[in-house]
């Protein structure tokens, strides 16, 4: 049985990118919506919009320090009838050539129409207040002038941010219905592999993939667990992703998923009832990728070189987990010249070349080993896509850069 799956494996084309990718977001399920209080929703992907109990501004408040006048009193003495602090609300009528102190934000007393800056205003020695300047605004922010009761304010389908909350709690909007995050299951496959915080033996390395994924998830809106290292046993290997299938929405696997005696990943994805929709991606790095699905999750087989595992996440997982909230998530990119010519030697594949911003305004490609170069990614500003195909970028060509 084992031989015969690994032999379906390996006769899968490899198939362009744009198809693998529509492949993934063709298969992306909802994983529903929950309740949150406002407060806990940062970064969460808002789910109903969010409309205001009441008019903003609620009054017609001062938008500076100064005095409410009647404007057709301007220049004349007017008396200071009353003092309105922010928070309180006027208790006399402006008549004319009256006038009231008033602090910003407090509300504007009936009668005025206008507030002049303290900083263009005299005392008498009367004890009455005249206007020195030549001009003013009208300087009252008038009642819902910015919303009104029962307008929305946020629509769904928008990542929370911190301006959004302030919203939330100015339209008393304490609790919001939300996309569930994804639960995600985290798993690295190698006997090779040892945990952080263990010294490497002389054939071994340590386990960064795991934890770099961990971060992507959480900052793609999912929610991380992790599994621990699966040895290269197919029965332990078996076991761990069987019991991650049955807790989460999503599996992330990394290593194991090339063509070597030992890589028990695609047999044992089939064995645990996983459909593989395809295994091989032409794009360098993360050829070796494998995209199935479970009655219960989705599932990836990820690169084990950790720059590969790190490209194709922001490529593929991303943008489905996102897209399992409701989120349609496009990434960040510019367009700037390349400041040198960049050559590969081969086209076949669609290629992700690491690039660094330079201090005049252009990108330059970022000293780059291979894809278990796991130092390159943080000297990197961004990536650029070459399609296949093509095998030089001209200097001073004009390139999409694909943030990180």
């Amino acid at each position: 049985m084992r031989g015969e799956i690994f032999i379906k494996h390996n006769e899968m084309e490899m198939i362009p990118f744009e198809k693998a990718h529509d492949i993934v977001m063709n298969s992306v399920f909802s994983t529903g919506t929950e309740i949150v209080s406002f407060t806990d929703s940062l970064n969460r992907v808002l789910a109903v919009q969010v409309t205001s109990d009441m008019d903003m501004p609620p009054f017609n408040k001062a938008s500076v320090d100064g005095f409410a006048i009647r404007k057709s009193d301007i220049n004349n003495d007017l008396e200071i009838i009353e003092t309105i602090p922010a928070g309180k609300f006027p208790e006399k009528y402006i008549s004319k050539n009256q006038c009231s102190r008033i602090m910003t934000g407090a509300p504007v007393p009936e009668g005025a129409d206008c507030v002049i800056m303290v900083e263009e205003t005299e005392m008498l020695p009367s004890g009455k207040l005249k206007f020195k300047g030549t001009f003013t605004k009208e300087n009252i922010a008038h009642r819902a002038e910015d919303v009104r009761k029962g307008d929305v304010v946020l629509e769904p389908g928008r990542i929370i941010r911190p301006q959004d909350i302030a919203v939330m709690a100015s339209a008393g909007h304490t609790s919001v219905t939300v996309g569930k995050m994804p639960r995600t299951g985290v798993i690295s496959s190698g006997s090779e592999l040892v945990e952080p915080h263990d010294i490497p033996g002389r054939s071994q390395i340590r386990n960064s993939n795991s934890f770099q994924l961990m971060a992507q998830v959480e900052r793609a809106g999912g929610s991380g667990k992790y599994y621990g290292i699966a040895r290269d046993e197919e029965e332990i290997t078996f076991s761990i992703i069987e019991k991650a299938i049955s807790e989460n929405d999503l599996i992330l696997i990394s290593g194991g998923v090339s063509m070597g005696d030992f890589d028990f990943v695609p047999s044992v994805l089939e064995r645990a009832g996983v459909k593989i929709l395809f295994s091989r991606v032409a794009v360098q790095p993360g050829k070796p990728t494998i995209f199935g699905l479970h009655k219960k999750a989705i599932i990836f087989g990820l690169p084990g070189n950790p720059v590969s595992s790190f490209i194709i996440f922001e490529l593929l997982v991303r943008p489905l987990i996102c897209k399992m909230m409701d989120y349609q998530w496009k990434s960040l990119e510019i367009k700037l010249p390349m400041k040198e010519k960049f050559t590969r030697k081969f086209a076949d594949r669609m290629a992700l070349i690491p690039v660094v911003f330079t201090t005049d305004g252009m990108v330059l490609p970022s000293v780059f080993h291979g894809s278990a170069h796991i130092s390159a990614l943080p000297q990197s500003d961004g990536i650029v896509t070459l399609p296949a195909g093509i095998k030089t970028i001209e200097k001073g060509e004009i390139v999409s850069v694909r943030q990180i």
